[in-house]
């Protein structure tokens, strides 16, 4: 929707400043999101959870998250991103809180769908705050920017918040994330606004153009779900995000340090610099894979996404068919290959972007976004499963052969993606007039 506007009239320190306040509340969420990353074992241990126990940790708390996407667009559609951060980062503090005081492992898992539930509301929150307050042509480097600062959350979970937990207790630790979340829930309140104030809506302009478009999504869910979805590029969007960062997402959030270390045999400070090349990698890569992206929007899904796929399902393979341990420079490499994951990921969104008009863009992000933690819920708990069946479901029992075969049960889950990508991608291609149909054959 295009309506006549007045000059931009950009306020870069107050932009600045609510962009700051709303990135440090997401690094937040994803500290949040991942730290039971570097205390799995610790987590076992407390709640005398078996390895599909433990799984039931990530996956519904990633359920909740998926499930929330499309609501969570709605809802910033109606109240702006303010009092949806907010309320993402108590209920998150909620969580944290009850996972601190938790008597059991069902209250336990309970408090991590709480968890998953404010999650969701932070990062889409960022991204609209982005696309109100900052120029148009500045939205993309400010979402790498936003999601490059946001993986500083996963260092933070990987070594300090295992470190105070090993100096201090349980109770401390996550009592102590939870006293940052209704911190931020403060801060947020105080600082950040839904729009400038000579807006009456939450709009992005394009000031090359002057052109002013209203940030919203599709107001009835069926209406903007089917239209959505029935976009071949879309589905190239949900199954690029299915494909990438799942293996990445199950290492890092719960079965990576217990496989370095009761599995490889690492030191936990050891197993932690490599946990730790894999958020760097993602740092790193965020910015070049985004310029490649803008540079070869055609050949995105071909030139980016398979292959990254590709080197992360090889990587995988090598490191399992290895005979005994794993050489630490070949852990190095898949930590390499894992952390390319989030990078190629954020590609998708660009196809979200590209194939769907304004109106519906926040229902496309959505559907994307559920694409990628779908894939990692269903590794994560497949990987357990696989354990327990092994009978190797504690840390007591925890093998390296155990570990092999329970990470194999990644290769359909790439396979399924790989094959969906290749065939949304032509289909795609053929929508935007870029190939030709195949010709029916005449019976």
């Amino acid at each position: 929707m295009s309506l006549t506007s007045p000059a931009f009239t950009w306020h870069p320190a107050r932009a600045w400043l609510i962009w700051g306040v709303s990135v440090a509340a997401y690094v937040l969420a994803v500290t949040n999101r991942t730290s039971l990353a570097g205390v799995g074992v610790d987590t076992a241990d407390r709640f005398h959870a078996d390895a599909s126990t433990l799984s039931m940790f990530a996956v519904l708390q990633l359920a909740v998250y998926g499930i929330m996407q499309i609501p969570v667009g709605l809802w910033l559609d109606r109240w702006g991103a303010r009092p949806i951060m907010t309320i993402g980062m108590v209920l998150m503090a909620a969580g944290q809180l009850v996972i601190a005081l938790s008597p059991d492992v069902g209250v336990a898992i309970f408090a991590r769908m709480l968890l998953g539930a404010g999650d969701a509301a932070v990062f889409p929150s960022v991204l609209r705050l982005i696309a109100t307050w900052f120029p148009a042509q500045r939205s993309p480097v400010m979402v790498q920017l936003t999601g490059i600062v946001g993986l500083t959350g996963q260092l933070i979970a990987l070594v300090p918040l295992a470190a105070l937990l090993h100096a201090t207790t349980w109770t401390i630790t996550f009592g102590s994330i939870a006293g940052l979340g209704i911190l931020f829930a403060v801060l947020l309140w105080l600082i950040v606004r839904n729009h400038p104030p000579e807006r009456k809506a939450d709009v992005s302009v394009d000031t090359d153009t002057g052109a002013v478009r209203v940030v919203t999504s599709a107001v009835d869910t069926r209406v903007g779900l089917r239209a959505a979805w029935s976009h071949p590029g879309t589905r190239l969007a949900f199954w690029s995000h299915f494909t990438t960062p799942f293996a990445g997402t199950a290492f890092i959030m719960l079965w990576g340090v217990p496989f370095l270390t009761a599995g490889e045999g690492l030191t936990a400070g050891v197993a932690a610099t490599v946990t730790t090349v894999y958020v760097v990698v993602g740092m790193v890569l965020g910015p070049i894979l985004g310029a490649l992206s803008a540079r070869i929007p055609h050949l995105r899904s071909r030139a980016l996404v398979l292959p990254t796929a590709i080197f992360q399902l090889v990587s995988w393979l090598v490191v399992i068919a290895w005979p005994g341990t794993a050489p630490l420079w070949l852990l190095f490499v898949l930590a390499i290959a894992l952390g390319t994951g989030g990078p190629a990921s954020m590609i998708a969104f660009d196809h979200a972007r590209t194939h769907n008009p304004a109106h519906r863009l926040s229902t496309a992000t959505g559907i994307t976004n559920v694409g990628g933690f779908l894939a990692a819920l269903i590794a994560i708990f497949l990987i357990g499963a696989a354990l327990d069946i092994q009978g190797a479901g504690t840390p007591e029992t925890y093998t390296l052969n155990a570990f092999r075969l329970a990470f194999l049960t990644q290769v359909p889950i790439w396979l399924v993606g790989i094959c969906f990508v290749v065939f949304e991608r032509r289909r795609t291609r053929i929508v935007m007039g870029l190939d030709q149909p195949r010709p029916r054959r005449r019976r």
